[in-house]
């Protein structure tokens, strides 16, 4: 999961991209990059680390000109050393940069095509850098001296023929301006923003809402699955359906854990969403056991605040924050490593004594994936002095990988993959253990006026709405997404062999 950003404006918009990047880093921390267009001239800064670290005075003054793009990276399958940092770039046609959030499932057919067809050689294993240089080879082949819409969403119609998965895309075409565009099943998201000035009319496409408001934009509306807006220079918008629409199935994980709670992602509120999602699971526990001895319910932070607060008040309960998180740590699920996920969870969290002593807790979180931090979690509660620990989880049990640009584990890492409910329990350490229902969490994110066909859910269901998902997809997938293969990744990023000998380091060549 990444988090894009591009502008069209008025004046200078390095500013704005790093402000934006900033309140997307929720979205990614692996690394950050913004790519602006002065005149003919391509200014780019991309490195591994938070935006904050990434970016200096000294870079901010060298990133020129009206109209950029950015990209915080969340590591996703074969794609974690700091060379796959976005945006990518290409020198022709026209000189295009790309930041993608997602996943493409057919790249090993595109490079291969890429290379046999077109003589294109790719110097990473990210599916971005392919999916740029396909849209590259399908603009070269409008032979057009000037890019117009007409050309340029002919040449997205081939790209949409071509790739196929979830994702979201900005590129910046220079000379010409940004282009956003989202697969024909809308499960990555993509909104546009506007906001007019004294200069004209200045433009916005980001992966969340909350990205527009932060630098004054106004949310116009999402980008429709299959559809691509051109945004020139000038600041004329232009759209296209460039793909038959296969239907409106965004990522419900999205709605659980990436999203920020403010903001708005096909028309539906992620915060009132998870509201929602602690009533429906108020309503479970009522079912189940409406003589539950519950003392008080306590968040595990950030992401499941709402759902809790709501789930206790609709039981009556108490509601308390139980623990002091440390805002230095990034987010435990993205990082890439069992062993740094492991020491994270007690160096970002800390339970306060008062509010666990002798009492009945239910911890809420929002989704259980490995069971590594759940299970620290609960042992932090346990040793505050909590009599019992109940943990209730505000998403369903993740059973399946999830292909479309999360990179949930392995199935063999998933803690509730091959199991049931009791015990998964038992392995965490909870004394019960409540997990929201599939049709729970569906009815809780949709909303009428949200025109939302269906979700994805196929980290809980195992159903891939993209239909070209085979098991083979997944055998592969599982090879590359465990903890193992990352870390032979990183031995050979880091200078050594696939089974993390040292490679003999090069001499040292001084520029002179």
């Amino acid at each position: 999961m990444c988090g894009i950003v591009g502008i069209v404006g008025q004046t200078p918009v390095n500013q704005r991209l790093y402000d934006a990047l900033t309140v997307l880093q929720h979205r990614g921390q692996d690394a950050a990059g913004i790519m602006t267009c002065d005149g003919d001239e391509l200014c780019l800064r991309k490195e591994s680390g938070l935006v904050r670290d990434v970016f200096q005075q000294r870079h901010m003054l060298a990133l020129k000109g009206n109209a950029g793009i950015g990209h915080v990276r969340y590591p996703t399958a074969g794609c974690d050393a700091a060379s796959e940092a976005q945006p990518f770039y290409v020198n022709a046609p026209y000189g295009i940069g790309i930041a993608h959030n997602g996943n493409l499932t057919n790249t090993a057919e595109l490079a291969e095509a890429l290379w046999r067809d077109e003589r294109r050689h790719l110097n990473t294993s990210s599916d971005s850098e392919a999916l740029l240089n396909i849209l590259a080879s399908e603009l070269q082949r409008q032979a057009a001296s000037h890019l117009n819409p007409e050309h340029l969403f002919q040449a997205l119609a081939n790209v949409y023929r071509r790739v196929r998965g979830g994702y979201a895309v900005v590129t910046l075409i220079i000379g010409h301006g940004i282009v956003g565009f989202r697969d024909p099943y809308g499960i990555r998201p993509l909104v546009i923003g506007r906001r007019t000035t004294a200069r004209g009319t200045e433009w916005m496409v980001a992966s969340e809402s909350v990205a527009l408001d932060l630098v004054g934009f106004d949310l116009v509306r999402d980008v429709e699955p299959g559809e691509a807006v051109y945004i020139d220079l000038a600041g004329g918008f232009h759209s296209a359906q460039c793909a038959t629409r296969e239907g409106h199935t965004p990522c419900v994980f999205e709605y659980v854990y990436f999203a920020r709670p403010d903001s708005i992602i096909d028309n539906i509120s992620v915060h009132k969403a998870r509201m929602r999602m602690g009533e429906r699971l108020a309503d479970k526990i009522r079912r189940l056991r409406a003589d539950h001895d519950i003392d008080v319910v306590i968040p595990v932070p950030d992401t499941s605040r709402t759902s809790a607060m709501q789930l206790a008040l609709d039981l009556g309960l108490e509601y308390r924050e139980g623990f002091v998180k440390n805002r230095y740590i990034g987010r435990t699920f993205i990082m890439p490593g069992q062993e740094e996920r492991q020491k994270s969870v007690r160096s970002k969290l800390n339970a306060i004594p008062l509010e666990f002593r002798g009492r009945n807790v239910l911890l809420v979180d929002d989704s259980i994936v490995r069971g590594t931090t759940s299970a620290q979690i609960i042992e932090l509660a346990r040793e505050a002095g909590a009599r019992k620990v109940y943990f209730a989880s505000a998403a369903p049990p993740v059973r399946f990988p999830n292909v479309y640009g999360i990179d949930m584990p392995a199935a063999s890492e998933l803690v509730a993959a091959g199991r049931t409910d009791e015990e998964v329990g038992r392995l965490i350490g909870a004394d019960w253990l409540i997990y929201q229902d599939l049709d729970d969490l569906v009815a809780a994110v949709r909303h009428d006026k949200a025109r939302i066909e269906s979700f994805d859910t196929s980290c809980f269901s195992g159903e891939y709405v993209t239909g070209d998902i085979t098991p083979e997809y997944l055998a592969n997938l599982e090879r590359e997404r465990s903890d193992d293969a990352k870390a032979r990744r990183r031995a050979v990023a880091d200078g050594g062999d696939a089974d993390g000998t040292p490679r003999p380091k090069p001499r040292a060549v001084r520029v002179v």
